[in-house]
């Protein structure tokens, strides 16, 4: 939430309500992962990646690994987007081999921001969110691990995971931050 305005972040609001959208098909139509959809996979990966930049730029005068991770993750995952839009017919290695990077990226960086979430929104849900980053962290590891078994049941795992953490960022939409 905009400190001066009280309205919510809207860059992160449209990042929750897309990546919601986007794991409800996923987990409806698994096998969605690889045909034509790569490109709504780029795009929300480039959103993404850029609403990690924009959190870095506003929090980059804090000391500390957490705004440096949001940037890292960030132009990773702008990267990841490009790559989709440009090159879809690597979908497969993609899904196999950046989507679970771009995972383990977008979970650390959400958990280098636990303290300040902490202090803003309140230990309940720090804690819930350093559960479900956690979770993501694992699942990226995991995917990594074992490219085959991941991508037999990716869809309904990528799926679920994207509507949670479409959930994390529409809470963040309406968070009060004073450290802004």
């Amino acid at each position: 939430m905009n400190r001066k305005t009280g309205r919510p972040d809207w860059l992160e609001l449209a990042v929750g309500i897309l990546l919601i959208l986007l794991g409800f098909f996923t987990f409806v139509s698994p096998g969605s992962i690889l045909t034509g959809l790569v490109m709504i996979y780029g795009v929300i990966a480039m959103i993404t990646g850029i609403a990690d930049i924009v959190l870095y730029v506003k929090v980059g005068h804090h000391m500390g690994l957490g705004p440096t991770v949001s940037l890292v993750a960030g132009v990773f995952s702008v990267m990841v987007g490009v790559m989709l839009l440009i090159y879809p017919g690597t979908a497969e290695w993609v899904i196999s081999i950046m989507l679970p990077v771009w995972f383990i990226a977008h979970c650390v960086s959400r958990l280098a921001h636990i303290g300040m979430l902490r202090k803003e929104m309140g230990k309940g849900f720090a804690v819930s969110m350093a559960v479900l980053n956690a979770a993501g962290l694992l699942l990226g590891v995991a995917m990594l691990l074992d490219p085959v078994l991941s991508l037999i049941s990716l869809g309904y795992i990528i799926g679920f995971c994207l509507i949670l953490l479409g959930a994390e960022s529409i809470a963040r939409a309406f968070e009060r931050r004073k450290y802004l």
